[in-house]
């Protein structure tokens, strides 16, 4: 994937000549003897800014604050940051990293950097020091742009590498490029575009390698599942460095969207900006969501909000709740290694009950418009009958999924093995080829030889009227192998005991499912808000060990 070749000589290429965004290529011949494709234009996210540029130019791209660009002049800052780069002697497939808050310069980045032929490595803002290190390190790194205010994450990166600051010294950077139409370095759709980097539960975070053919699909897949178009205003309550803000950073453009920049979750500021902005879309993980709907600013908008949750299948009292302030959301279901989402929930064309209808708005779903295929298995790759019962682990295949796993062959053919991406989920198919999870392969809880999906059980904690998140986790037991522990955040003003919720859960579930712990505290969570099950295990460890340590 790391391919340095000189720009004079891809000028020079007698195959090729440089064309928008993407290149035209040598007819091919076909199979069965027909004539060669006379045209080919290798497909990238690029091309979806140069024809907003000119399509939706007058329209407001972005606003992060008091700023706000056009799509003709967002156009032009992607071209300047391109040229700049390549100034800069940043040579095809090399990676630019960006530790950066939601911005314009951050949305910016996801065009300029592909642009110029290098691939853009997006760090999570919350990684430690040292992990940002290890980022920048391991992906190589040539530059590294990053807000002001996260310039000591920085302090463990070798002063070799320059770094450019968000703001006047990004402009002045910008200032070096020009408007001039870029003339492409892409060798083919399948070439690097970005590396993202998983959260690291289990030792180093691991390189995501994206191409610019599942970009462009993947975004144009989110364009049509999330119903965006050139009225659609999108709030970036989402990381943009989360999958690259779930395709939807290229889905922007392709559609003609206005972005709205918030840097932090800020529940207030969120609700103000639904309004002032009449916003029609975000996306969050379900916890997020919590936050906004327990926030004293918390209200019903007058005009309706598309919301899509992924990251945790959202609880019917979570539903509920959006529906009162209408918002309508959307299940969404995938992995880093899937450039975001690869499955989504589409209601049956039939009416249901209320009742039924945040049952089944709790599955995952069905592989978008573009995602390939997704199915359920057992152990020997057999796919599983769907009738909703035999669970097994839901692998996937098609044009959205990651090249590999940089710098480690091993890990990526252990992810690939049998022909098919492993998600490490366990989930069912339901009569109607839905998917729906059950858990991740390691948060399954075994009492007694009796699987208990910690999914299930947490939904039926957060089904008590006072009880805002939970989540389960396995706790060693002498008599049952072990047994499942919920950890439980209560609503604002609200007060339950434990016995209160274990009375609860019972009348809901199967005794053996019953948490046989509960515990009130904090839920240690992700930036993106989903939340960490290895940090609860890890403070169970250290607090019982088992007896041979």
């Amino acid at each position: 994937m790391n391919r340095p070749g000189q720009p004079d000589e891809r000028a020079q290429d007698p195959g090729t000549s440089p064309v928008k965004g993407g290149r035209h290529r040598r007819p091919r011949a076909r199979a069965g003897g027909l004539a060669p494709i006379p045209f080919r234009q290798e497909l990238t996210p690029v091309t979806f800014l140069e024809r907003a540029g000119v399509v939706h130019a007058g329209r407001v791209a972005v606003i992060d604050g008091d700023v706000s660009y056009t799509w003709a002049q967002f156009r032009s800052r992607s071209r300047r940051l391109a040229s700049a780069l390549r100034k800069a002697s940043i040579r095809a497939g090399e990676r630019v990293g960006w530790l950066a808050f939601n911005s314009e310069p951050l949305l910016l980045a996801h065009y300029g950097v592909p642009q110029a032929g290098a691939a853009i490595v997006a760090i999570n803002t919350r990684f430690s020091a040292s992990e940002i290190a290890y980022v920048i390190e391991h992906s190589s790194c040539r530059l590294i742009f990053h807000s002001p205010g996260l310039a000591s994450q920085l302090e463990q990166v070798p002063d070799t590498i320059p770094r450019i600051a968000l703001g006047s010294q990004f402009e002045e950077f910008l200032a070096l490029g020009s408007d001039d139409e870029v003339a492409s370095w892409l060798r083919h759709e399948d070439d690097l575009i970005a590396i993202d980097y998983t959260s690291g539960t289990t030792g180093r975070p691991k390189g995501v390698m994206y191409h610019h053919r599942g970009a462009f699909l993947n975004a144009i897949g989110m364009v049509v599942e999330d119903r965006l178009d050139s009225q659609s205003t999108y709030l970036w309550t989402l990381p943009m460095f989360h999958c690259n803000g779930w395709s939807h950073t290229w889905a922007m453009a392709a559609a003609g969207v206005t972005s709205v920049c918030v840097p932090r979750i800020d529940p207030p500021l969120i609700w103000q900006l639904l309004e002032e902005h009449r916003i029609t879309h975000l996306n969050a993980a379900p916890t997020v969501l919590i936050m906004l709907a327990n926030d004293a600013a918390a209200h019903r908008l007058e005009h309706p909000v598309r919301v899509c949750a992924g990251g945790a299948p959202p609880s019917p009292t979570l539903i509920a709740q959006m529906e009162s302030f209408n918002i309508e959301l959307v299940h969404l279901y995938g992995l880093t290694e899937t450039y975001g989402p690869l499955t989504i929930n589409v209601p049956p064309s039939h009416p249901l009950a209320p009742a039924e209808q945040a049952q089944y708005k709790a599955r995952q779903g069905f592989a978008h418009l573009l995602a390939g295929e997704v199915k359920v298995v057992d152990e020997h790759m057999d796919e599983l009958p769907n009738d909703g019962l035999s669970m097994g682990e839901v692998v996937a295949r098609g044009n959205t999924l990651m090249t590999g796993y940089f710098r480690e062959p091993q890990a990526t053919s252990r992810a690939f093995r049998g022909g098919w991406l492993h998600t490490g989920d366990v989930g069912v198919t339901h009569p109607d080829g839905s998917i729906e999870l059950r858990d991740r392969i390691k948060d399954m809880v075994v009492s007694g030889g009796e699987n208990i999906s910690t999914i299930e059980l947490e939904q039926a904690v957060m089904s008590h009227p006072a009880v805002m998140e939970a989540a389960v986790i396995a706790i060693p037991d002498p008599k049952w192998g072990e047994v499942p522990k919920a950890f439980v955040v209560l609503r604002p003003g609200c007060s339950a005991s434990a016995d209160d919720i274990v009375a609860h859960v019972r009348t809901r579930l199967a005794g053996f499912k019953v948490p046989k712990v509960i515990e009130f505290a904090e839920l240690p969570k992700t930036s993106t808000g989903k939340i960490q099950k290895y940090v609860l295990r890890e403070r169970e460890r250290e607090r019982h060990p088992p007896p041979d340590e």
